[in-house]
C-alpha cells in the first residue's frame, strides 16, 4: 500500500509531496517530492500515551479485565493515540494482580495499540496522594515485586516515591527491565538524584504531586528539571501546569526529554459526568475532574487535544509537539526501534490532520480506522 501526503513529518524534519509504502503493517519506505494528487495535510506519528487510567466509560481500576481494556484502548484511539500504557492507579494487591493477569491477555493477542501496562503506585507518599486512596500506600513486599517484575506484561512503567522505597527496590525492578519513574513523592533533590542513580529515568506528571522547586530547596521539581537525561510527563490541559511553566519546562528539557500524557480517567471519549472512586466521587466541571473538595482527580484530557494545547496555546512547533507526543514516550519505554516515528522499519501508525490540525484519518498498522468507533 502506497500513502501520498503533502507533507509528512519525520524524524528529520518534514517531507513535502512524500508517499509512504507500507507492507504488512510497517513502513518499508519515505520517499520524497515524488506524490501524484497527494492527499491534503499533514501526517505525523500515532500518539503515544504512558498513562491511561481510563476511557470510554471504563476505569481500569474499576474493571480489570481484557474487555474494559479493549474499550479503553477504542476510546483513546478515536483520539489519535495508537500506542498505549493503561495504568492501574494505588489500590490492593489483589487488584494489582488481577491487573497484570488482564494485561498478560492483552499482549498475549498481540493487541495493536496495548504495549504494556503502568502501576501508579502504590508505593507513593502518603502527603502527595492526589486522589489515590491513603488505604492503600504503602511499603513493596516480595510478592508484590513478583507482580511487577512479571515477563508476560509487555512494558512495565511503575511510578515510585523515593521517599518511600530505598534505593535498592528500584535498583531491582531496572534490572529485571521495568521503568521506573518517581512521582506522589515529598522527596529532597539528593533523595531524587539518588533514586535516578539507581535506575530511575523519569517522573511522572511534572509538577504535580511532587516537592516544589524553591530557592534553597530544589525538591522533585528542581531534580527533573536539572537532570538532562531524565524523562518527564506532562499533563498540557490548563488546570494542572500552568501554561508558563509547562513552557519553560520544555525551554528546559527539550521535546527530547518532555512527553505529553493524559492522565485520562474514564470520562475520555463518553458523557459520563460522574464517577465514583473510592470513598470519593470524581466529577467533571466543565474540561477538568475534581473531587467535592477539589482535589484534581486525573483529567478528560485526549492525547490529541495535549497535542493542540501545546501547539496552540504555549507556541511549541509542531514538530516538536508531536515529538513529545510520539518518539519521545517510545524512547522512555524502550519503543523507538518499532514506535513514534515515520520511517523505514516503524510499524505504520499514523494521522493525518488537516490544515486547521483536525485529524482527518488514523492508521493503525497500515489499516484506516473509524474515527466514530476506534475500530480498525
Amino acid at each position: 500500500m502506497k500513502i501520498s501526503v503533502q507533507r509528512v513529518m519525520t524524524p528529520d524534519g518534514v517531507i513535502d509531496n512524500a508517499t509512504i509504502t507500507v507492507t504488512n503493517g510497517q513502513i518499508t519506505a519515505v520517499e520524497a517530492n515524488c506524490a501524484d494528487n497527494p492527499l491534503p495535510g499533514t501526517l505525523v506519528p500515532g500518539y503515544i500515551d504512558t498513562q491511561v487510567n481510563g476511557g470510554g466509560g471504563v476505569l481500569f481500576n474499576q474493571n480489570l479485565n481484557a474487555d474494559s481494556l479493549n474499550t479503553l484502548a477504542r476510546a483513546h484511539l478515536q483520539f489519535g493515540t495508537t500506542s498505549m500504557l493503561p495504568t492501574l492507579i494505588t489500590d490492593g494487591e489483589a487488584a494489582m494482580r488481577q491487573a497484570a493477569d488482564a494485561i498478560s491477555e492483552v499482549i498475549a493477542s498481540q493487541h495493536p495499540t496495548i504495549v504494556g501496562v503502568h502501576f501508579e503506585g502504590p508505593f507513593l507518599n502518603v502527603s502527595k496522594k492526589g486522589v489515590h486512596d491513603a488505604g492503600f500506600i504503602r511499603h513493596p513486599k516480595d510478592t508484590e515485586l513478583a507482580i511487577l517484575t512479571r515477563k508476560d506484561l509487555g512494558k512495565v512503567l511503575v511510578t515510585v516515591a523515593p521517599d518511600n522505597v530505598d534505593p535498592g527496590f528500584i535498583s531491582e525492578l531496572v534490572a529485571e527491565g521495568v521503568i521506573v519513574a518517581l512521582g506522589h513523592s515529598n522527596a529532597t533533590s539528593e533523595q531524587t538524584r539518588t533514586a535516578l542513580q539507581a535506575g530511575a529515568t523519569g517522573f511522572t506528571h511534572l509538577f504535580n504531586a511532587m516537592s516544589a522547586l524553591q530557592s534553597r530547596a530544589p525538591g522533585m521539581v528542581g531534580a527533573a528539571l536539572y537532570d538532562d537525561a531524565a524523562y518527564c510527563g506532562l499533563i498540557v490541559d490548563h488546570h494542572h501546569v500552568h501554561p508558563h511553566s509547562a513552557a519553560l519546562a520544555i525551554k528546559v528539557k527539550s521535546a527530547q526529554r518532555i512527553m505529553l500524557v493524559t492522565d485520562a480517567m474514564a470520562h475520555v471519549g463518553s458523557d459520563l459526568d460522574r464517577l465514583a472512586f473510592f470513598d470519593t466521587v470524581i466529577e467533571r466541571h466543565g474540561s477538568k475532574l475534581m473531587t467535592p473538595e477539589g482535589t484534581l482527580a486525573g483529567s478528560c484530557l485526549d492525547m490529541h487535544q495535549a497535542v493542540l494545547n501545546c501547539h496552540r496555546d504555549l507556541g511549541v512547533s509542531l514538530q516538536d509537539t508531536c515529538t513529545m507526543a510520539s518518539q519521545t514516550p517510545a524512547e522512555f519505554i524502550g519503543l523507538s526501534q518499532t514506535h513514534g516515528s515515520i520511517a523505514s522499519g516503524q510499524s505504520a501508525n499514523m494521522l493525518l490532520l488537516d490544515e486547521q490540525l483536525n485529524i482527518n484519518t488514523i492508521w493503525l498498522h497500515g489499516k484506516p480506522v473509524s474515527l466514530a468507533t476506534g475500530d480498525a
